[in-house]
C-alpha cells in the first residue's frame, strides 16, 4: 500500500553516518556522508566518486580550471558502519519509548545498537 500521508522517503544514511561502499569503481572504501538526495535516493560521500568539474573563470576564481569533486552515488550502494563493532550493518528501524511520547529510531541489525542518538 502507497504512503498516504508522509510521501517522503525513508532511507537507510543519514548526514554524518560513516559509510562503507559495496559495488562500483571506490568498492571497500569508507567515507562520512555529506549530502542525501532523498527524491532521487542518492547520497554524497566524502572522497568517493571523485569527476572532474570545468569551471568557468570568476572573480573568486580568475583562472578558473578542472576541479576534482565527489559525485552522489545510490544508496544502494553503501552500508552503515555499526559504532560499535566498526563493521558494516544492515539498519534497521524500532520505536523507543520516551517520556512525552515516542519515536522511530535505526539501530544496527548485528549488533541491536541504536545508531541514532
Amino acid at each position: 500500500m502507497p504512503r498516504k500521508y508522509n510521501k517522503r522517503k525513508k532511507l537507510h544514511v543519514k548526514k554524518g553516518d560513516d559509510v562503507l561502499i559495496i559495488a562500483g569503481n571506490d568498492k571497500d572504501k569508507r567515507g562520512r556522508v555529506l549530502a542525501v538526495f532523498p527524491e532521487r535516493e542518492r547520497i554524497l560521500v566524502e572522497g568517493i566518486n571523485m569527476r572532474m568539474h570545468h569551471e568557468k573563470p570568476t572573480q573568486e576564481n580568475p583562472q578558473g580550471g578542472r576541479l576534482t569533486r565527489e559525485a552522489p552515488i545510490h544508496v544502494s550502494n553503501a552500508m552503515v558502519i555499526d559504532p560499535t563493532t566498526d563493521e558494516p550493518t544492515r539498519i534497521g528501524r524500532k520505536r523507543i519509548d520516551e517520556e512525552g511520547g515516542g519515536r522511530w529510531a535505526r539501530y544496527a541489525k548485528v549488533s541491536g545498537e541504536v545508531i541514532d542518538k
